[in-house]
């Protein structure tokens, strides 16, 4: 993938190489049969040859259904779930196949910050022990008070009470708890945060407040995220670039607002033509692209393109010809002009908000 740009005054502007390199990802998961002696019987492709390229100080968003295997593709690079091929790199560092041993070291350097808040913290530890622990069990810190005074400033950092780290996980709220998570992902002053989901767990009212807080960080100690969500209106606030999975894939790739205004794959297109205008003119005056049909399997996808068996355009558009060729062949993601790629023989950028 070429770097991305960002459009300034003086023209465009390279962010360099990306801090985070990812290449064919694989995460298969087996289907055991037989009787008593269990065999392997087929996989559950869900992470299935996703290419992206995380850039420093950027925001990328990874937004798809439920199930496309956003989440797992996190895990992934994060080696928390083993993957099954392909090659993540770190500041040009293989972390595909490294040990726990070999990872730890680089733990401090991308971090994970959980979809639940409170799944995610330990109920019997004080907050001050859940925000504590990545630095005790790194060794940063020389004796109680530098611990103290760290664990501290962490709490201040994300907008929390230091006075109140003497109380539980239970006794927060949910938007309490998700700052107290994020101020453990940043105890190891990460360079990268995975954000898996991390407002879709709180009420809408608090989201706007976690939001603020991440852009904050990011501008403040210079990170560059991984923000994984199905909110597309909280993706268009946040990212920088926008990459759209689906089925195990990544179809599609696009600076935010390339994306947003002239999206090119049908799936991107039906996404986006389901988000509600605040405009009742608009919103009524507008064409909904509806996705017909449930979700293939990921353990026996379709041949050729993975949604031509819920594509409006395969179905009402393409002649057979052009059928043929999305069942023959699967399309690879390619740059069809000014870094905008797409997996799709008939792409065609289309406004629909």
């Amino acid at each position: 993938m070429s770097a991305p740009t960002t459009d300034r005054a003086d023209g465009p502007v390279r962010r360099g190489e990306p801090i985070l390199s990812v290449r064919g990802l694989e995460k298969h998961f087996p289907i055991k049969g037989g009787g008593l002696i269990k065999r392997t019987v087929g996989a559950v492709r869900a992470v299935d040859g996703v290419d992206l390229d995380l850039y420093p100080g950027e925001v990328l968003g990874l937004v798809g259904e439920s199930g496309c295997g956003k989440s797992t593709t996190g895990r992934a690079i994060l080696n928390l779930q083993p993957a099954t091929g392909g090659s993540v790199k770190f500041e040009g560092r293989e972390l595909v196949g490294l040990s726990r041993k070999q990872m730890r070291p680089l733990r401090r350097d991308i971090a994970l910050v959980f979809q639940d808040p409170y799944a995610s913290l330990n109920p019997r530890l004080p907050v001050f022990d859940i925000v504590a622990e990545p630095l005790v069990i790194h060794g940063l810190t020389k004796d109680d008070a530098e611990l103290r005074n760290r664990v501290r400033e962490l709490v201040e950092t994300v907008g929390l009470n230091p006075e109140h780290t003497n109380r539980y996980p239970a006794e927060f709220s949910g938007g309490q708890r998700q700052r107290i998570g994020i101020a453990r992902a940043l105890a190891l002053q990460p360079k990268v945060l995975v954000l898996d989901e991390p407002v879709s767990a709180l009420d809408v009212s608090i989201q706007a407040g976690v939001i603020n807080l991440l852009e904050d960080l990011k501008n403040d100690l210079g990170l560059s995220y991984l923000f994984i969500a199905h909110d597309l209106s909280v993706v268009r606030h946040i990212s920088d670039r926008v990459a759209v999975m689906y089925l195990g894939r990544i179809i599609e790739v696009a600076e935010r607002d390339e994306l947003f205004e002239r999206p090119a794959h049908p799936y991107t297109q039906a996404l986006l033509s389901a988000i509600p205008l605040p405009d009742p003119r608009r919103e009524r005056a507008r064409q909904r692209i509806i996705i017909s049909g449930d979700v293939p399997s990921p353990a026996n996808p379709p041949s050729g393109c993975r949604f031509r068996t819920r594509c409006q355009k395969f179905a009402h558009v393409l002649t057979d010809a052009q059928r043929q060729k999305c069942i023959d062949e699967d399309p690879q993601l390619a740059d069809r002009g000014a870094g905008h790629l797409n997996a799709c023989h008939y792409a065609e950028a289309t406004r629909v908000i």
